[in-house]
C-alpha cells in the first residue's frame, strides 16, 4: 500500500475499539519494562507516546488527526494493515537472524541438505518491495547503518550478512546480553575489522606453505599415511589468528587438541616442529604393505614410541616484548575426542594458583584451550557431550574453549546421513549454549573473521565459542585408501575444484594486491626450503636423535619416603580439624560423628580410615604441596567417611576445615563432579600432567564405574609414559570390596589394573589399615614432580571405612613407613609347625582375621600351622618381601592364594605365576575364591554369603590341606 508523505500525522488515528484496547495494554507493558514487546511497538512508543484514551480516539476519528505527541516526531498517516506489515517486517527480521543460516553459502562443494527457507522470504509475510520500502529501516533494525533507510535496503543487507560466507547460530543463546553482542557483531562487528594488504599477503604466504607441505610429502613419501589436512587448509590459518588474539589479550598458555586430521601440518606450521624431524620419522615408517601402518616406531618421546600424527609438541611464540605464549598440543591416541577433557585439565592447571591455602586463585586469562574436532567424531563420541558440560561448572570452567570443527563432510567412509541423527554435526553443542559460526574453508577472510568474534567473545563472556570449518577431504581417509568405491559423485566433483590457495590467490590477484608472479614465487620459496630439509635427512641417513629418556632409565629408585609425622604435630592438626567458624552450624548427628576423633590421638585412641585420609592430606598442605581431589559426591564420600565440606542446616552455607588449617602452605581443592567418569578422570589426568606438583585424586563413586573410563586408563594413564615420557602421579581411589551389593557394586576390576601392569607404570595397591593408607598417600605426595611420580590405584575399602580392625594407633602415624607386606599378628610365632601360608589382599584378609578371633571354621585354637600375609602393594610385586616370609617356614606344604573374586578376576592370574616362581618344592600352590565368572558377584545376600563363608571355611581348614576344593 502507498503511504502519503504528510509527517505531522500519527498512527493512532486508525486505532479503536478492540485494537485501541491492545496497543494501550501495550503501552502498559512499555512503561513497567520497555523490552517486554516487539521492537516495532517500543519505536513507536518512543516516537509518538502514549496512544489517545477512548474519548480521545473518538475525537481522532471525527478529526482525523491529532496533537503532536510527546517525543516531538511525527511519523505519516498510517492503517492497522500497515502496522500489521511493519510487525511482519519485524517477525521476518528476527527469522532471518535466527535461521538465516540455512541459506548460508558457505558449502565449498555444495553437497548440503537443501533447506526450506520459506520462513527467510518477505512472500511468506505477504511483504513486497513496496511494503518494506515504506517502513523506516530503524523500525525493524534497531541498529541500522546510517546508509540504509528503509525496510527493503535493511531485510536486504540482513540477508547478505546472515546468508552469504557466514551461518550464525546464535538463537540458542539465552542471556540476552550476550546474544544481543552476538548479533550486532554479526552485523557490524565482522566488517569492522577488514584485513589489511599484508594481512591479506601473509595469509596467502601461509595457505601456500599449507599446500606445498602436503603435496612434498605426496611425492617424498609415495604411500605413507599422513591424514592430510588438504580441504581443510584453514585450518592452520585459523589456529594462527587464535594464537595472536589470545596471545595478545595476555594468555600465556595455549593449550590444544586434536584427532590426526591435518597434525602434521599443525604441528609444522602451528607448533613449529622441524620439517627434517617429520620428515625423518617418515624417513622410519614401516614399509607401506603393512597393513595397517602405522607410521613411526622408537622414535618419539618415550621408549616405546608412537606414530607420528599422535605425538604433541610445545612451542614458546614470541612477539616483540609485548607476550609470549607457550603453546602445548597433546599427545593423544587414535580413540577420536578422547584428548578433550585432558585439555580443558591442562588449561584449568595453568590458569590456578595453588600457592595459597584455601581453593585455588583461578585467572581466566592465564590460559585457553582450542579443540579442534572432527565433524563425524563431534556428533558421534559421548566424551564430547562431557567435555562440553565442564563449561559452566566451578570445578572445572575455564572461561571458554574455543571448539573447531574440521568438518570434511565425511568419516572414514560414512556420510552424515548414516552417523548423525542431528541436521550440522555442531548442533550438540546448542544444549550448552555455546555460539556457532558455519564458515567455508574456501573462503580465507571469512574464516579470520570467525576467529577474531570467537577470541573477542571469550575474552568478553569466558564462554565456549564453536567454529564450524566447513571443507572436504581431498583424499581418501588416509593416502593409500581409495574414496571413490565409497563417495564416487564427491570426488568426481572434487577433481575439478581448486584448492584455496588457487582461490585466495585469484581473489586477491583481482583486488590488485597480488601478481601470478609473485604467488609463484611463493611457491619456489616454500618448496626450496622443504627440499633442503629433505636433503639435509638424506645426508644423516634418516637418523634422528631421540629427544626422551630411553627404556633402561624407566625403572624407578627405592622410594624411602619419611612419611611418619610427630605426635604432637598430628594432635594439633586434629585440634584444628574440628573447629568452625564462629556462627556456623554443624548438622547436629554429623557433629557428634566428628567430636568422636578428639580422642583419636589419645594413647588408648584410634584413627579410623577417614579420620588418616584427613591428617594425610592436612600434612601434605603443611609441607606445602597443593592438592586436588574431586570425583562423584568427593566432598562428602560416597561412604559418609570425608565430610571436608560441611553444610550449615539453617544457612546451606559451607565450610572445609582444611582451608583454614593454619599448618597449610598449599591450596586443596576439592570438587563433586559431573556424573562423568571417562571426561573427568581425563581432565584429573590432564590437570596433573600440566601441574606435576599437585597431588590429584580422582575418586569413583563405585570402582565398578571406572570401566567407563578405560580409554582414559588405556590410552593414558597406563601407557602414557612409554608412549610419550608424559610423567603422572595422578591417584585413583576405586571402592571394591564384595559386601553382597550385586554384580555393579563389588569389583573395581583389579585383574585390569594388573594386567595393564608393566614397564613400571603405576603402583597397584589394596589396603587393611589406615596407617598404611596414611602412609602411602604421603609417599605418594613425596614422589610427584620426579622422575619416581607414577600413577597409584588404589582399590579403597567400603566396610572396611568403619571395620574397628582397619583402624589403626596414634604410633601407627608417628613411626615407620608404607609397608608393601602385612603379616598377620600373633601368627607364624613357630615357623617350624607352619604348614600352609595363606596370601591375600584386602577385604578378605580383613574377613580372614575376623575368623580367627571368632575361632575359625573348626574352632581350633591351635593356629601354630597357618600363617597369613597381606599384600598390601600387588604391583610393583613385593617378591623380596615375600621370598623373605617363605624362607621362614621350612615346613611349608601349602601356599594358598584366597581372594573374594572369581578365578578370572582379581589377583589371581597375576600372583601365581610369581607366587608359583618362588613356592619351594613339593609345596603346592593353590587357589580358594569363586569359580570363574562372566559376572563379578551374586546380587543376592544369601548367595554372598554363603560364598564367602565357603572361602573362608576353607582357607582356615587344616583338613584341606594338599586337597583339591
Amino acid at each position: 500500500m502507498a503511504v502519503g508523505n504528510d509527517e505531522r500525522q500519527s498512527p493512532w488515528q486508525l486505532y479503536h475499539g478492540p485494537n485501541l484496547g491492545y496497543i494501550q495494554e501495550q503501552y502498559e507493558k512499555f512503561v513497567d519494562n520497555p523490552e517486554e514487546v516487539e521492537p516495532s511497538y517500543r519505536e513507536m512508543f518512543q516516537r509518538w507516546g502514549p496512544p489517545p484514551s477512548a474519548v480521545d480516539a473518538a475525537e481522532v476519528q471525527g478529526q482525523g488527526v491529532i496533537a503532536a505527541a510527546p517525543s516531538q516526531n511525527e511519523l505519516q498517516a498510517v492503517n492497522p494493515v500497515y502496522l500489521k506489515k511493519v510487525v511482519d517486517a519485524g517477525k521476518l527480521v528476527r527469522n532471518i537472524r535466527t535461521y538465516g543460516h540455512l541459506a548460508a553459502e558457505n558449502d565449498p562443494l555444495g553437497l548440503g541438505r537443501t533447506s526450506d527457507t520459506r520462513l527467510l522470504e518477505p512472500e511468506t509475510f505477504r511483504l513486497s518491495r513496496e511494503d518494506l520500502k515504506s517502513i523506516p529501516a530503524s523500525l525493524i533494525w534497531e541498529d541500522a547503518p546510517a546508509s540504509v533507510s528503509n525496510g527493503w535496503e535493511a531485510i536486504g543487507l540482513l540477508n547478505k550478512i546472515y546468508t552469504k560466507s557466514f551461518g550464525f547460530e546464535f538463537g540458542h543463546v539465552h542471556e540476552e546480553e550476550e546474544r544481543q553482542w552476538l548479533n550486532r557483531m554479526a552485523e557490524s562487528g565482522m566488517a569492522a575489522k577488514p584485513m589489511n594488504t599484508k594481512e591479506r599477503t601473509a595469509l596467502l604466504r601461509r595457505l601456500v606453505e599449507v599446500e606445498q607441505f602436503e603435496l612434498f610429502l605426496q611425492r617424498a613419501f609415495v604411500g605413507q599415511k599422513r591424514f592430510s589436512i588438504e580441504g581443510i587448509d584453514m585450518l592452520v590459518p585459523v589456529l594462527d589468528e587464535i594464537v595472536r588474539e589470545v596471545g595478545h589479550n595476555g594468555a600465556k598458555h595455549i593449550a590444544m587438541g586434536m584427532a590426526h586430521r591435518g597434525r602434521l601440518n599443525v604441528l609444522a606450521h602451528v607448533l613449529g616442529k622441524p620439517y627434517a624431524t617429520i620428515f625423518s620419522e617418515f624417513h622410519h615408517a614401516p614399509n607401506k604393505e603393512l597393513i595397517p601402518s602405522e607410521g613411526s616406531i622408537g622414535i618419539s618421546y618415550g621408549w616405546t614410541g608412537d606414530v607420528k600424527y599422535h605425538l604433541g609438541a610445545h612451542r614458546s611464540v614470541k612477539e616483540g616484548q609485548t607476550y609470549e605464549t607457550r603453546l602445548t598440543l597433546a599427545n593423544n591416541p587414535s580413540h577420536l575426542e578422547y584428548v578433550n577433557p585432558v585439555v580443558e585439565g591442562f588449561s584449568r592447571a595453568a590458569q590456578d594458583d595453588r600457592t595459597a591455602p584455601g581453593y585455588p586463585k583461578q585467572d581466566f586469562g592465564v590460559a585457553a584451550a582450542v579443540l579442534i574436532h572432527g565433524d563425524a567424531a563431534f556428533a558421534g563420541e559421548g566424551i564430547v557431550a562431557e567435555t562440553l558440560n565442564f563449561k559452566k561448572l566451578p570445578g572445572y570452567q575455564n572461561g571458554g574453549t574455543i571448539h573447531i570443527i574440521a568438518n570434511n563432510r565425511i568419516g572414514f567412509t560414512t556420510e552424515s546421513g548414516d552417523s548423525r541423527s542431528t541436521y550440522y554435526s555442531s548442533d550438540l553443542a546448542k544444549g550448552y549454549e555455546i555460539p556457532i559460526v558455519h564458515v567455508s574453508a574456501d573462503d580465507p577472510e571469512a574464516c579470520i573473521a570467525a576467529v577474531r568474534m570467537a577470541c573477542e567473545y571469550r575474552q568478553r563472556f569466558h564462554k565456549d565459542f564453536l567454529i564450524d570449518l566447513i571443507g572436504y577431504r581431498r583424499h581418501g581417509h588416509n593416502e593409500t585408501d581409495d574414496p571413490e568405491t565409497t563417495q564416487p559423485l564427491m570426488y568426481q566433483k572434487l577433481r575439478k575444484h581448486s584448492v584455496v590457495s588457487a582461490i585466495y590467490a585469484e581473489s586477491l590477484a583481482n583486488k590488485g594486491l597480488v601478481t601470478a608472479e609473485q604467488v609463484e614465487a611463493m611457491k619456489a620459496d616454500v618448496i626450496s626450503g622443504l627440499q633442503a630439509a629433505l636433503d639435509g635427512v638424506k645426508q644423516n641417513g634418516g637418523e634422528q636423535r631421540r629427544t626422551r629418556n630411553d627404556e633402561s632409565s624407566s625403572k624407578r629408585r627405592n622410594i624411602e619416603a619419611d612419611t611418619a609425622v610427630p605426635l604432637h604435630e598430628l594432635q594439633a592438626i586434629n585440634e584444628e580439624l574440628l573447629k568452625w567458624p564462629e556462627g556456623f552450624t554443624v548438622y547436629e548427628k554429623l557433629e557428634r560423628i566428628l567430636k568422636r576423633r578428639e580422642g583419636a590421638l589419645l594413647e588408648d585412641g584410634k584413627v579410623d580410615w577417614g579420620l588418616a585420609e584427613t591428617l594425610a592430606f592436612a600434612t601434605i598442605l603443611a609441607d606445602g604441596k597443593p592438592i586436588r581431589l574431586s570425583g562423584q559426591d568427593s566432598e562428602r564420600a560416597t561412604f559418609a567417611h570425608r565430610n571436608l565440606v560441611l553444610h550449615d542446616p539453617r544457612t546451606g552455607g559451607t565450610f572445609c576445615p582444611l582451608h583454614r588449617l593454619p599448618q597449610a602452605k598449599a591450596s586443596f581443592a576439592i570438587h563433586n563432579s559431573p556424573l562423568s567418569e571417562a571426561g573427568v578422570l581425563g581432565f584429573e589426568y590432564g590437570y596433573n600432567v600440566f601441574s606435576p606438583e599437585t597431588l590429584v585424586i580422582w575418586e569413583a563413586q563405585y570402582g565398578d564405574f571406572v570401566n567407563v573410563a578405560q580409554v582414559i586408563i588405556d590410552q593414558f594413564i597406563a601407557a602414557g609414559r612409554v608412549k610419550w615420557y608424559q610423567k603422572s602421579s595422578l591417584v585413583m581411589l576405586l571402592p571394591h570390596g564384595y559386601e553382597g551389593q550385586g554384580p555393579e557394586h563389588s569389583s573395581a576390576r583389579l585383574e585390569r589394573f594388573l594386567q595393564l601392569a608393566a614397564d613400571d607404570n603405576w603402583t597397584v595397591a589394596n589396603l587393611t589399615t589406615a596407617a598404611q593408607y596414611f602412609h602411602l598417600l604421603r609417599r605418594q605426595a613425596s614422589i610427584v614432580n620426579t622422575e619416581d611420580a607414577r600413577p597409584l590405584i588404589l582399590m579403597s575399602p567400603k566396610s572396611l571405612i568403619r571395620n574397628p580392625k582397619v583402624a589403626s594407633e596414634p604410633k601407627a602415624f608417628t613411626e615407620g613407613t608404607f609397608q608393601p607386606v602385612l603379616e598377620q599378628p600373633d601368627l607364624g610365632g613357630e615357623p617350624d609347625k607352619v604348614e600352609r601360608l595363606i596370601l591375600c589382599s584386602g577385604k578378605i584378609a580383613v574377613d580372614l582375621a575376623s575368623a580367627l578371633e571368632a575361632g575359625g571354621a573348626e574352632e581350633m585354637p591351635d593356629w601354630s600351622w597357618l600363617h597369613i600375609a597381606r599384600l598390601e602393594q600387588l604391583y610393583p610385586f613385593p617378591k623380596g618381601d615375600i621370598e623373605r616370609i617363605i624362607s621362614r617356614f621350612p615346613n611349608l606344604k601349602e601356599m594358598m592364594w584366597v581372594q573374594e573374586e572369581p578365578q578370572n578376576m582379581g589377583p589371581w592370574n597375576y600372583v601365581e605365576p610369581r607366587i608359583r616362581a618362588r613356592a619351594p618344592q613339593q609345596t603346592e600352590v593353590r587357589f580358594i575364591g569363586l569359580p570363574k565368572r562372566s559376572s563379578p558377584a551374586s546380587g543376592f545376600q544369601e548367595i554372598h554369603h554363603y560364598e564367602q563363608q565357603r572361602i573362608i571355611s576353607v582357607a582356615l581348614n587344616r583338613s584341606t590341606l594338599n586337597t583339591k576344593q
